[in-house]
């Protein structure tokens, strides 16, 4: 299964989904591929910091990556792709290749706004390739407001589900990506390495995974 985690916003979060969500599905003992499609590289520079490997981070901020993909993932039973911050070329290359698309959205109403150049950019492309899912995810939500329940309720005017897990923001995830970690690893039964593993758990219900089956699922 490939899942990019997408938004033409900067700043919502994305690349620390993505890092997160690939080590919570290697930790649950899938082959993992992280790719980075952001040429500024964040992905790659984190994994650069780790002194232990668990899964591959490739960079591959092209506009053929979903022709190139296919070949280079075929070992693998989950891809992860860490999109551009804009919507071009490389995004919408990055929606062909995958069987669900994530949106990261930071509950403020700049958010939800800038969410609409992603949604039609979806929208062109289903044109193509029928069967691609996607979903909203409310991320660095502030604990104990109620900002993240409007965002939801903004979110609805949508064509896209929103999931019911929301991650917040924490200062865990920073202070592990310092160290090329996760909140899995330096935190792993704190409130935030929960969120990641509730999260986990909604996407694989999202697009059921066949477990028997060593390559790539398509939805």
């Amino acid at each position: 299964m490939i899942i990019a985690i997408l938004n033409q916003k900067g700043g919502v979060g994305k690349t620390t989904l993505a890092v997160h969500i690939a080590s919570a599905l290697s930790q649950q003992k899938f082959t993992v591929l992280l790719v980075d499609a952001d040429s500024q590289g964040s992905a790659l520079a984190w994994s650069d910091n780790r002194q232990t490997a668990h899964f591959p981070v490739i960079g591959l901020a092209k506009k053929t990556l979903h022709r190139e993909l296919p070949d280079l993932a075929a070992n693998y039973q989950y891809v992860i792709i860490d999109g551009p911050p804009r919507v071009n070329e490389v995004a919408r290359s990055a929606i062909l290749a995958s069987d669900l698309v994530v949106i990261p959205v930071q509950p403020s109403p700049y958010d939800v706004w800038a969410a609409k150049e992603i949604v039609d950019l979806l929208g062109e492309v289903s044109t193509f390739k029928e069967n691609i899912k996607s979903a909203f995810v409310i991320n660095r939500k502030i604990v104990n407001t109620a900002i993240g329940r409007d965002v939801v309720e903004a979110l609805a005017a949508y064509p896209v589900p929103i999931l019911k897990t929301h991650i917040h923001q924490r200062v865990s995830f920073a202070e592990s990506a310092g160290q090329g970690l996760t909140v899995l690893e330096t935190d792993p039964n704190g409130l935030a390495s929960q969120e990641i593993r509730t999260l986990i758990t909604e996407l694989q219900e999202t697009i059921p995974y066949a477990k028997e089956s060593p390559v790539l699922s398509k939805a």
